[in-house]
């Protein structure tokens, strides 16, 4: 492959991945504009983050399948034009059921694109010249992650909530042109013989939706009401019957033999928990800050910047301290840091500052969450071997995805949001407060699960 083909692989990728967390970003921030357009209370919002984070975290590991069975580079370019696609069907959308429609569409995309990101650079690039191009990606990712609150809060306050899902577009656009444009001097693609487990995809797919479905009805519903009870009963069988086609299926989506190794499932009950943290806190902070302290949506977005730069100057060296002596330490520490920022979030009142509440609970979270992400992501991807990496990959990327999933539905029915129709006020603001002790103990718990199933440096 050209020199050429290989730089544009690279932005590409980089061009893809920036799409999809941009809109993580840039959602969150305008959440409270989409639920005043629309009228909306916490169930709407939870379908409109839901809808995309369902099939995202479902279909992650079947993309991954896909993108070896075929073609990493052509999954990757349609993943794109969908995601642009569904992008755009959110910005038109008139009313809550056609957003969610479009959102299910977008995490459908965000499946195709996101295990094939780094696979793409995995296999196009060698020896040292691939670690500079993951570096680059992560740089980039990095920068626009943190640029996506600003740019979601000044599009939010100069013109309309709609625009930050048009922003997506031409970043999804240019990355399917990056990589097809590459794909014409590349060497043909080693493709997998293995089948897609396209029964175990549609199980989980469908499982998760009843659950969650069950999850957001119940409140106004009652859980043991027809709908509600019944979803769940549904949700329940077919996770069953996934768990099922895994152990009988030739070429299953979730290998069983994976739970064997302590150190994949440690490091994924850690991602899961403290993840489900991390959007809890995400998902209310920016509804706290806009409804009931008033913050206009560009300082909302602002208000969070110190955390992207303490992650962008701490994280290489959790990293550097991960491969020296180990993830423990700093996953354990990470996280226990990391919850007292979020106990420090609880203080976010409205007879409170920005610096005398938001900026101390920013800073403290933020060095936790810098010191435990890069050493939780080395040990993922190192926990089933190298030559398992690209499913321990996708599995933790599906782990992450899930617990944003289930976060959003549970944790506003844990601190008593279940069903609110008001998103401002004392409703709002003593929800968040208990949110904020539920997201803490979480993260607590992950240190506990790092501090048992963590141990020694990090095997390769």
């Amino acid at each position: 492959m050209t020199e050429s083909a290989k730089r544009w692989t690279l932005i590409g990728s980089i061009l893809g991945s920036s799409a999809v967390f941009i809109e993580g970003s840039v959602t969150s921030v305008a959440l409270p504009a989409i639920a005043r357009d629309l009228h909306l209370g916490i169930a709407g919002l939870q379908w409109t983050m839901n809808g995309y984070l369902l099939t995202l975290s479902a279909l992650i590991l079947l993309g991954g399948a896909l993108g070896d069975r075929f073609s990493r580079r052509k999954v990757f370019a349609w993943g794109l034009i969908g995601f642009a696609a569904a992008s755009i069907g959110c910005a038109v959308a008139p009313n809550l059921i056609l957003l969610v429609f479009a959102r299910v569409l977008q995490g459908i995309a965000g499946g195709l694109l996101v295990p094939n990101s780094l696979a793409l650079l995995e296999t196009t690039f060698t020896g040292e010249a691939r670690g500079a191009a993951i570096g680059h990606w992560a740089s980039w990712s990095a920068v626009s992650t943190a640029i996506g609150p600003l740019l979601g809060g000044w599009i939010v306050d100069a013109a309309s909530w709609r625009f930050v899902f048009v922003i997506m577009v031409p970043f999804a656009i240019a990355g399917a042109i990056a990589v097809t444009v590459a794909g014409r001097s590349a060497k043909k693609e080693t493709r997998s013989t293995a089948s897609v487990d396209y029964a175990g995809a549609a199980l989980m797919t469908l499982g998760l939706a009843a659950i969650v479905g069950a999850l957001m009805l119940g409140p106004d519903r009652g859980f043991a009401t027809f709908y509600p009870a019944s979803l769940a009963i549904t949700g329940i069988l077919l996770l069953i019957a996934f768990a099922v086609v895994e152990n009988r299926t030739k070429d299953p989506l979730l290998p069983p033999d994976t739970f064997a190794s302590r150190k994949f499932v440690g490091v994924n009950a850690t991602t899961f928990v403290v993840y489900a943290a991390l959007t809890g806190l995400f998902f209310l902070l920016m509804l706290q800050l806009q409804n009931v302290l008033n913050y206009s949506a560009l300082a909302a977005g602002a208000s969070l910047l110190p955390i992207n730069v303490l992650m962008l100057i701490i994280s290489p060296i959790a990293g550097r301290l991960a491969e020296r002596r180990g993830a423990r330490l700093p996953m354990v520490g990470g996280s226990l840091v990391a919850a007292i920022g979020m106990l420090l979030f609880a203080r976010v009142r409205p007879d409170t500052t920005y610096v005398t509440s938001v900026l101390p609970a920013a800073i403290v979270f933020g060095i936790g969450l810098s010191f435990l992400v890069a050493p939780l992501t080395t040990v993922a991807l190192a926990s089933l071997g190298e030559t398992r990496a690209g499913l321990a990959s996708g599995v933790n990327n599906s782990v992450a995805r899930l617990a944003g999933l289930l976060a959003t539905a549970v944790i506003p029915l844990a601190a008593g949001l279940g069903g609110a129709q008001s998103l401002s006020g004392a409703t709002l603001a003593n929800g968040f407060m208990r949110a904020m002790f539920i997201c803490a103990g979480l993260c607590a718990v992950g240190s506990v699960i790092s501090l048992f199933t963590m141990s020694g440096r990090v095997s390769r």
